[in-house]
């Protein structure tokens, strides 16, 4: 697939923190014109990494064993992940001479928001990795007794506010805390609970809502945040003291960030601070963004990060979903096709722009990277 000959028509997707987080990194390491862009990036994550956890780390090492940065690695893992995004970056600079600097804006999902903010220029890479690495050690004590759920109707669109405030009756309960991580999209969204937490939301769910809507958890364990979970440590306020002294944050990134903290382009030249305060336990607006972007004049979604997944796979989805009723539908194919008159679709409604997903290209940039590579 070729690049975005114009990259106002591009946008960057950076990815989070995942159960798998190598990716195809060794083989982007092995192509030698890539790698000095790369070993970079990770060299100064690795300094960053060695100072605040306390150890002493090597992720260039790590990722030449082969170890795929599971939860006990967690500290490394969302240091690998951000310097591998702002590596690939470098490389699409400095050997395919793409100007990154010139998308129409970019967002990412919990820590992508981060490598978002390093790859706008608003934080230094050392200096953004610091407060997360910070925040570790807790965030993989309190994992170890946090179970995700996945709430999703397979007819209907969720009862969103309902749910949240079932689980703000179980927190009443004294037998652990739940809350929402993420809204995935108007009929899925991520929890995130201690104790039995999920298991009586699942009982409460099953009583109340008809036998579509159901919750399933997962198997492994996750750092709860963008919960409240995370106020059993007091991370939100500690990220609020760590962030009064952090370096930077005083320009407002470019290219500007789609936030998923609150679903639209809502930085500017001195609320980071505010903003990553409240990142650290406010949910995930995930659909906000999608449709954001569907609203957008851009053509073109280009995921950043090693195997990028849950933002390749909320498009699929909705993509397969859209292209059924198109089929199935003249008068929503009619409409698909007049999305695409920019003075149109300014008077249409919102959930309108739904339809250029099929329409929305998209490049994984590992793939692109190594399909591209120079020959020696």
């Amino acid at each position: 697939m070729d690049f975005p000959q114009d990259m106002s028509k591009a946008c960057f997707a950076f990815r989070g923190y995942d159960v798998k987080n190598l990716g195809r990194t060794p083989e982007l390491l092995a192509v030698p014109e890539y790698r000095p862009f790369l070993l970079a990036p990770l060299a100064e994550a690795s300094q960053e990494c060695t100072v605040t956890l306390g150890k002493p780390v090597d992720l260039i090492g790590m990722i030449d064993a082969g170890e795929d940065f599971e939860l006990e690695h967690y500290g490394e893992a969302l240091a690998m992940i951000v310097a591998i995004e702002q590596g690939q970056l470098s490389v699409l600079r400095e050997c395919h001479g793409i100007d990154t600097g010139r998308a129409a804006f970019n967002f990412g999902f919990s820590l992508g928001e981060i490598s978002a903010l390093v790859a706008g220029g608003t934080f230094e890479l050392a200096d953004a990795l610091r407060i997360p690495l910070a925040l570790t050690p807790d965030c993989i004590e309190l994992a170890r007794d946090v179970t995700l759920g996945i709430v999703f109707s397979r007819r209907e669109a969720l009862n969103i506010k309902r749910i949240q405030n079932m689980m703000v009756e179980i927190n009443a309960l004294d037998q652990g805390v739940i809350g929402m991580s993420t809204h995935i999209s108007p009929n899925s969204m991520l929890v995130m609970g201690t104790g039995n937490t999920i298991s009586v939301l699942k009982e409460r769910i099953k009583a109340e809502f008809s036998k579509d809507t159901k919750l399933r958890c997962n198997d492994y364990h996750w750092p709860p945040l963008h919960t409240p979970i995370v106020w059993e440590k007091d991370l939100n306020s500690r990220t609020g003291r760590m962030l009064h002294t952090i370096p930077g944050a005083f320009t407002k990134p470019s290219p500007n960030i789609l936030s998923l903290l609150t679903g639209e382009m809502s930085y500017d030249d001195f609320n980071t601070r505010e903003h990553m305060t409240r990142w650290v336990d406010h949910p995930q607006k995930l659909w906000d963004v999608v449709c954001a972007v569907l609203h957008s004049d851009v053509q073109a979604v280009i995921h950043a990060g090693p195997t990028p997944n849950i933002f390749p796979a909320t498009f699929d989805r909705l993509t397969k979903n859209i292209e059924t009723q198109i089929s199935a539908n003249r008068g929503v194919k009619a409409l698909s096709t007049v999305i695409e008159r920019p003075w149109l679709k300014k008077l249409l409604p919102k959930d309108a722009g739904l339809l250029r997903a099929p329409k929305l290209r998209h490049i994984i940039l590992e793939d692109w990277l190594i399909e591209n590579a120079p020959q020696s």
